[in-house]
């Protein structure tokens, strides 16, 4: 008897519906070369944001289609999602690739990929007509996002539209049996974007490296901006370059050639990292004498190190035949440099540019490495805008605008959510002006309308402030650090609960005082705070994030006079122990963020910090990896619980006077706060009964705490959540209100209510206030 959909027992008619980063990527033709090589009838097309196949043929290799459809994918394809709905047979014979349908712009958007081996072949290779051509690409490889004007994403909505194909490269662009098939970045010498070094005669390549062995500074563009290179040897040439950048101390990035380069310079275990198509900058463990200047990374245990991700730059590595400093052209503080090549003048002392222009900025991904897989901690080019899947769905669609520090955005639509590159520091006008124009940018190309905008609760911040003026959207003010640790659930695909440890610098509590070393209870829809760092006065507010010896007076008072500002400084030394003493200016905090500052200057690290998180990194590079020992802390009984930090801190001033080296001393605080942190789970366990910790903020980027802490939790039998596709610091934040605002929003619709947010309402009840 024939089926009811009209197949045979042997033959049958689908059609399959593909979902996630399946368009422009090279999904059709992979679709095509399957189908008929199979020998299946139907066709293939881009619809809705999503590839639609109609497939028909023998129902044996109808399921093996089905099976190779995902596990050949193309590289750059990501597939959420595969529904199948059976159609009436047709008997139809070949397969097509049809034109899109007008919806297709909806389409997830791919992000900008490093150069693949094919292109790199051809690159290299003599005969090939495409031979040293800085801009060669294909469907697998290159631009995408940082080139995207508008959808539908085809060529007369790129930046490329200017650029009119040749016969040959029309020929490849047409062609489904050709890697580059619908590749729109297509293009060859003949017909595409030019290469030059501003103001200088002969091939700019050459040219270039002449420079850089000369000690100068080139102002190369990338993908999504300009990048300053100099020689990564060359120490004057260092040093002038973070003189112009204004960048004193902040470690800056090394382009190397290839791993054998990258292993000359760092311990590189698993090349995987490096070699990702997404080539990020990734931290490595420094090797003793490796041939970088000390100003490249100064008092660092690690260099940042990227290998080439654009035909431009494997080109300068080879002409130029050793490491070079590659860092964001930008003054520090300042958005990235795309567009006015006049911003170079002052920063570089030539310009290697092109004729392609940068629609979407994005600055470089930046990875460490823990537990053998990639950690990141910030996520832009390469990875930006790849979607996360939410583990609750947004019934309405969400803009989440994250905080005010390492700012990014979210757009939510159903189980998707696209973040937006690392936009920087949102006290600067134009990175805000940035940040605005991402923000209509990703909702144009997405075709997202919000309904819901999520924020911080923080009023002041600038994200705040933008999320508000909005017109015609539902406000959700979503607290810091529940968003935080919602940003570490989604991470994993986890709703909760668990006992969420958020660890950072900053952030608005609830109760009004200066948050930053919690212990939540949470799920997606809320939070309590469970337990926190006891609260300790900032002298001066800002004043004692910028100076971590004041931290330092916070927690030890006149008991810290042998620090040299006591000496050198004694009048402001006097003054900030006055403000101590009077309270005035001194708001209180439970900031682990400034717990590191008191024990970093206390043991010698920088008195005034340039970049955030300064002092703190310096402290774990400090610490000696083998040193026996640890200090030891206090918690309260009550609910919630105080850790006491003063603890750590006397215990580091009582090793230090017992002359106790320093870096045993950094050792012995953060297994001391390891063990502490992991107390606090085990109290939160025994009250509540959970048992999966999930950690988040800033701190945890220190790959020493981390590792200790998942050590010592894991040891007592509990699971830990940490993060994988979206950094633990602010970067993340984004992310968690999106999901905080999908899944409240599910919440109140389950309910038959608007959106309710029981975060700060269940926090402030648990602080006895209204």
């Amino acid at each position: 008897m024939r089926p009811e959909d009209g197949s045979s027992d042997v033959r049958r008619r689908l059609l399959l519906r593909v979902t996630g980063t399946v368009q422009g990527v090279g999904f059709r033709p992979h679709v095509h070369a399957l189908a008929t090589g199979l020998g299946l009838a139907g066709t293939v097309r881009n619809t809705g944001g999503r590839v639609e196949i109609d497939v028909e043929g023998d129902r044996a290799v109808l399921a093996e289609f089905r099976r190779a459809l995902l596990a050949d994918a193309p590289p750059l394809a990501s597939v959420a999602s595969v529904e199948a709905r059976p159609l009436p047979g047709t008997g139809a014979r070949g397969f097509a690739i049809l034109p899109s349908a007008p919806d297709a712009a909806h389409a997830s958007v791919p992000s900008d990929t490093a150069t693949c081996g094919d292109c790199l072949r051809e690159l290299w290779d003599p005969a090939d007509r495409r031979h040293r051509y800085p801009f060669i690409n294909c469907t697998h490889c290159g631009p995408r996002y940082s080139i995207i004007r508008a959808v539908p994403y085809d060529r007369a909505t790129t930046t490329m539209a200017g650029f009119a194909m040749c016969a040959e490269c029309a020929r490849e662009y047409h062609d489904p049996s050709d890697r580059r098939f619908h590749a729109q970045p297509t293009c060859c010498p003949a017909c595409g974007p030019r290469l030059v070094l501003r103001g200088e005669d002969g091939d700019p390549i050459e040219r270039a490296a002449e420079l850089l062995a000369a000690g100068r500074i080139v102002a190369v563009k990338g993908i999504g901006g300009f990048h300053l290179a100099c020689d990564a040897a060359d120490g004057d040439a260092v040093r002038e370059l973070r003189r112009r950048k204004r960048r004193p101390g902040k470690p800056l990035a090394v382009l190397v050639a290839d791993l054998d380069a990258a292993r000359a310079l760092a311990d590189v275990e698993d090349p995987a990292p490096l070699t990702a198509r997404s080539a990020p900058v990734v931290l490595l463990p420094r090797r003793p004498g490796a041939p970088v200047a000390d100003s490249v990374a100064p008092a660092s245990a690690t260099l940042g190190l990227l290998l080439p991700y654009t035909p431009l730059h494997h080109l300068l590595a080879r002409r130029f035949g050793r490491p070079y400093v590659l860092t964001s052209a930008n003054a520090s503080g300042r958005p990235l440099v795309y567009e006015d090549e006049s911003a170079l003048e002052t920063l570089a002392d030539a310009v290697l540019t092109h004729d392609r222009p940068i629609h979407a900025p994005a600055d470089d991904s930046v990875m460490a490495v823990f537990r053998d897989a990639p950690y990141p901690l910030r996520r832009a080019r390469g990875l930006a805008p790849r979607p996360v899947r939410l583990p609750v769905a947004a019934t309405r669609p969400v803009l989440a605008c994250g905080g005010a520090q390492k700012a990014t955005l979210c757009l939510a639509a159903g189980n998707t959510a696209h973040l937006s590159p690392h936009l920087g520091d949102l006290s600067d006008y134009d990175v805000l002006r940035r940040y605005v124009r991402t923000a209509d940018y990703l909702r144009s190309l997405l075709q997202v309308t919000p309904e819901i905008v999520a924020h911080d609760l923080h009023p002041d911040y600038p994200s705040t402030r933008y999320a508000q003026a909005l017109d015609g959207v539902q406000a959700l003010a979503v607290q810091h650090h529940h968003a935080h640790i919602a940003s570490c659930l989604a991470d994993n695909g986890a709703t909760g609960p668990v006992i969420g440890v958020a660890f950072d610098g900053t952030g608005h509590g609830p109760d009004g005082t200066v948050w930053g070393g919690e212990f939540l209870v949470a799920d997606l829809t809320g939070f309590r705070r469970a337990g926190h760092l006891e609260h300790v006065p900032l002298p001066g507010g800002e004043a004692a994030v910028r100076a971590p010896w004041r931290m330092t007076a916070a927690y030890l008072g006149s008991d810290a006079s042998h620090l040299p500002v006591a000496t050198d400084r004694p009048v402001v030394w006097r003054a900030v122990l006055e403000l101590l003493r009077s309270g005035l200016n001194c708001p209180p905090t439970s900031s682990a963020g400034r717990l590191f500052d008191a024990i970093a200057a206390l043991l010698g690290g920088p008195a005034e910090v340039t970049h955030e998180g300064q002092a703190a990194i310096w402290l774990e590079h400090l610490a000696a990896p083998s040193a026996a020992g640890r200090h030891q802390a206090r918690l309260t009984e009550d609910d919630p619980f105080r850790l006491h930090a003063t603890d750590l801190v006397r215990a580091a001033l009582t090793d230090l006077d017992a002359g106790t080296p320093p870096p045993v001393i950094a050792s012995r605080f953060h297994h001391g706060l390891a063990f502490a942190l992991a107390d606090g789970c085990e109290l939160v366990r025994q009250r509540t009964g959970l048992a999966t910790v999930a950690l988040s903020g800033g701190v945890f980027q220190n790959l020493l705490l981390l590792d200790l802490t998942v050590t010592e939790l894991e040891r007592r039998g509990f699971a830990v959540l940490v993060h994988r596709q979206v950094p633990p610091n602010d970067g993340g934040l984004s992310l968690g209100q999106a999901a905080v605002a999908a899944a409240t929003g599910q919440a109140s619709a389950d309910a038959g209510e608007r959106v309710a947010y029981q975060g700060v309402q269940d926090a402030r009840a648990a602080e006895g206030r209204p």
